[in-house]
């Protein structure tokens, strides 16, 4: 201690500082599933189920767009290029975004996502001159895209009914509509649009072959319209059919370039010019929509990306997770995280992301796979990662070698059906000894839980307060510094938590401990989605209205289940709970239907709300987590992709060996936004800044891990003046010490 007085030489006591830190978000998503292309110059914009990218075809590179981004909404739905090269993006919530490329900003329009109308979906977006069209599921509404304002809306065209969705228009002179219920053409010379007598309309009495229009073009100067049951050309009064072999099929899109004119029709791309009629290229996958332009000639979009005829059969899409589904989540410890995507028929393998890239795994490229239905991902401490199959065992990666334990291999018995060998692995964890513990969906032997040892030996438990019976549905498995194994039954007869302890002796059954939890014994619920061991080895259990912490767990070795504390956290009553994370400073992320919420490390305390409205968490609808402690990393699964995030609660240093501060020199901004770093920091240290010329300017508390940040202030709230200041962090003994400095400049 007297080298803590040395060096601090005053010694000052002031509050401590405890926000929480997030920065530097990011939004990952499947983007294979493109709605909407543009060509433009040498490349494509794509509108996509999960943001926007842009392929340069020269480069064959991408460029993505997120909600990370400025992205409002990331369903996209329409896009078009403007004459100001500004990029539009339409998205199925009725948002707009505005991407302009010279400055890297996008603009925001809510005008129609704000509406009262009930559906607000942007069906196609085009730019003609200075106005850009949004046809939409209710009418056109037209936009300045200089101003980035509403010119006017038109909901009524003629006879048809109002609010009718418009799939595509035309500005070519006229106002050409392409609706549900057949065309709509403006009236030469009509001015107010908004009255329905300003349009002429056209159905299947008129000669069209379907009242469900896809497009309109101007081709060789006659208006032809691609319907659900083939091609029509107008006359100027009636349709009349066009290119006979299109007859009774759903024409998808048509583009005219030329004298030539792009049929898409039966995932076919076909050619018409000069009466001749071709096919240009097939594909096994659906097509959707086309597009042209000079240096990228003919594109088409798909639910796998994007496909440019010039180089047929290769789809082009970003690097990106196989699916928008992230059932559960894992960081490996090398820092990847890994991600199961779902079971039965909704299951498409798992996939890895290295913080540079995702590698996606499935039966195609990995053949050891039994199947894609990978639901649950576990990393074990040193450094396998374990994938959990609905029905067919598991897998386990090391080294980037996988070894599969079918239901045979493992000794365990499936649910109940015909052979008993439909083997769902629910759960895994890794107890003190090294030994691997598996959770069995439902056995029919009563055996759930099942442990591998690090010498490859099998042994199977049942548990004893099970009453005998069989019971399904087991998920959630957690196991605490006692190894006790905590897991949930969502089965009708026994819902509820259950723990089992086998006392260290893997053969001998009789000093087993086990029990079973329920709302009679203080859970306010049975329905419990989710069971994580904290920093303390208290239980945090998740349910359907808020969260139990379960203590003194040592007990049940001695009193049974009557020993055991249990509370409920009162912050999050009613919530229901998805998922619950751990970091490293024993703080608790908690997944809800409502979004994401922080704790602090006892539950007290509310620290942070994140949700889609105020954060770029992709949807409220969190579905899993998974924390890296080597970073601070959260990683958040949603029903619409995943979001990840920094934090200052990094796993600490065991001991002090040398402070890192950055940016160096610090300079403070006039309004305090921004923060010095300090780095190495062991758990729970204090630090104090200190003038050159000795004097105490500031103390606080880190967080509690290996970062902390200074704003650049005193203990009363203002900037410090130009110099260098000495930071002094040590632990709360005093005898664990270290110092650093730094070069502040204010402006």
């Amino acid at each position: 201690m007297k080298k803590l007085l040395g060096i601090l030489l005053i010694l000052v006591i002031t509050a401590h500082s405890n926000a929480q830190q997030v920065f530097n978000w990011h939004n990952y998503t499947d983007m294979k599933n493109v709605q909407s292309i543009e060509a433009s110059g040498n490349g494509v914009w794509a509108a996509t189920t999960g943001g926007a990218f842009l392929y340069n075809a020269a480069a064959d590179s991408f460029k993505t767009l997120h909600k990370t981004d400025g992205l409002f909404g990331i369903s996209l739905s329409a896009v078009t290029v403007d004459k100001y090269g500004k990029v539009w993006f339409g998205s199925n919530d009725g948002s707009i975004s505005v991407y302009n490329p010279a400055d890297n900003s996008i603009h925001v329009i809510l005008d129609i996502y704000n509406s009262n109308y009930t559906s607000k979906q942007i069906t196609q977006l085009s730019a003609s001159g200075d106005t850009i069209f949004a046809a939409t599921a209710f009418g056109i509404s037209l936009i300045d895209p200089v101003h980035l304002v509403f010119y006017d809306t038109f909901f009524k065209f003629g006879s048809f009914t109002s609010n009718i969705q418009v799939n595509s228009l035309l500005k070519a002179g006229l106002i050409y509509v392409a609706t549900s219920s057949g065309v709509a053409i403006q009236v030469s010379n009509a001015t107010n649009l908004s009255a329905p007598e300003s349009w002429n309309v056209y159905t299947t009495s008129n000669g069209l072959p379907s009242n469900i229009i896809n497009k309109l073009v101007i081709y060789n100067g006659s208006l032809l319209a691609a319907t659900s049951n083939g091609l029509s050309q107008f006359n100027g009064t009636s349709w009349q059919p066009f290119a006979a072999s299109f007859s009774n099929s759903n024409v998808n899109d048509i583009i005219a370039v030329g004298d030539s004119l792009y049929i898409l029709s039966n995932n076919t791309i076909s050619v018409y010019a000069n009466g001749n009629l071709s096919s240009r290229y097939s594909s096994t996958v659906a097509l959707d929509q086309l597009a042209y332009s000079n240096s990228t000639g003919i594109v088409a979009s798909s639910a796998n990306g994007i496909v440019l005829i010039k180089n047929p059969g290769l789809f082009k899409f970003p690097n990106s997770p196989q699916v928008n589904q992230f059932p559960s989540l894992t960081v490996d410890y090398s820092g990847a995280l890994w991600s199961a995507s779902g079971r039965d028929r909704t299951g498409q393998g798992f996939y890895k992301y290295n913080g540079e890239s995702w590698t996606n795994y499935n039966t195609v490229n990995t053949p050891i796979l039994p199947n894609n239905y990978l639901h649950v991902a576990y990393a074990e401490p040193d450094s396998a990662v374990y994938l959990g199959d609905w029905g067919q065992g598991f897998v386990k990666e090391k080294n980037n070698q996988f070894q599969y334990f079918s239901p045979s291999l493992t000794g365990m018995h499936g649910i109940q059906g015909p052979s008993n060998n439909f083997l769902v692995i629910s759960g895994f964890a890794m107890d003190s000894r090294n030994n691997l513990w598996i959770l069995n969906y439902g056995g029919t032997d009563q055996k759930n839980l099942a442990m591998l040892t690090p010498d490859s030996v099998w042994y199977h438990y049942a548990i004893p307060a099970a009453f005998g019976h069989y019971f399904e549905q087991n998920f959630n498995l957690a196991i605490d510094q006692y190894d006790t194994k905590w897991f949930s039954s969502y089965d009708p007869s026994y819902p509820g938590l259950y723990y089992f302890n086998e006392n260290k002796t893997y053969d001998n059954t009789n000093d087993d401990v086990s029990g079973y939890l329920t709302t009679n014994d203080g859970l306010n619920s049975n329905t419990i989605n989710s069971v994580v061991v904290d920093k303390l080895g208290d239980i945090w259990v998740g349910t359907s209205i808020g969260v139990n912490i379960i203590s003194n767990t040592e007990g049940i070795f001695n009193g049974g289940k009557s020993s055991l504390i249990i509370t409920s956290v009162f912050p999050l009553r009613t919530q229901t709970i998805n998922c619950i994370a751990v970091d490293p400073i024993n703080q608790k992320w908690i997944g809800t239907n409502q979004g994401l919420l922080l704790v602090n490390s006892d539950g007290t305390s509310l620290l942070a709300e994140y949700d889609s409205k105020n954060s770029p968490l992709l949807s409220d609808n969190i579905i899993s987590l998974a924390i890296d402690p080597n970073t601070g990393t959260v990683y958040v699964g949603t029903d619409a992709g995943l979001t990840s995030f920094q934090t200052s609660a990094v796993k600490p240093v065991d001991n002090f060996t040398k402070l890192f501060v950055y940016p160096s020199p610090f300079v403070l901004k006039p309004d305090g936004s921004n923060k010095l770093t300090i780095d190495g920091l062991i758990q729970n240290s204090e630090l104090k800044i200190i003038s050159i010329s000795g004097k105490l300017i500031k103390d606080f508390m880190s967080p509690g891990g290996r970062l902390a940040y200074w704003d650049g202030t005193d203990s009363n709230g203002n900037l410090v003046n130009t110099g260098v200041y000495l930071i002094v962090a040590f632990d709360q003994s005093g005898n664990n010490v270290t110092t650093s400095k730094v070069a502040v400049i204010r402006k």
